[in-house]
């Protein structure tokens, strides 16, 4: 890959963090929206809005009792590497995005919070349920 050049790597690694965070915020802002405003708000009922949310903060569950490591996250590494960087180096955009959505913990402690988190998307899904669907 003659293309990815390490100005380029570094540019993806930034992209890729900030899509991570968009990720982060999606569950955590969703799971926010949809327990405040569902009495409010009629898209947060949405069924193929609720059906990506619960997936998603099912597939960080899985990764955490699985022991792996989020994909977006390896990919990072990868690019920060491939660009001559420390991995978590000190760009403007890592350094800021990275210490919102990154902690040093134990393992265990990230398994524990993720599935009590899966926990609250699926009360919430039970709690505030999605539309039914439409009958053609």
């Amino acid at each position: 890959m003659e293309w990815l050049t390490p100005a380029w790597a570094r540019l993806l690694a930034d992209a890729l963090l900030v899509l991570h965070v968009g990720v982060v915020a999606f569950v955590v802002l969703g799971t926010v929206a949809i327990l405040v405003g569902a009495r409010r708000w009629r898209w947060v009922r949405g069924r193929r809005w609720r059906a990506i949310h619960v997936a998603v903060m099912g597939v960080v569950m899985l990764q955490a009792w699985l022991g792996a490591v989020c994909p977006l996250t390896v990919w990072e590494q990868a690019l920060r590497r491939r660009a001559g960087q420390a991995t978590y180096g000190e760009s403007f955009i890592e350094y800021w995005l990275a210490r919102l959505i990154f902690f040093d913990a134990p393992w265990w402690t990230f398994v524990a919070a993720y599935t009590a988190f899966a926990a609250l998307v699926a009360l919430a899904w039970w709690r505030v349920p999605p539309r039914p669907r439409r009958r053609a």
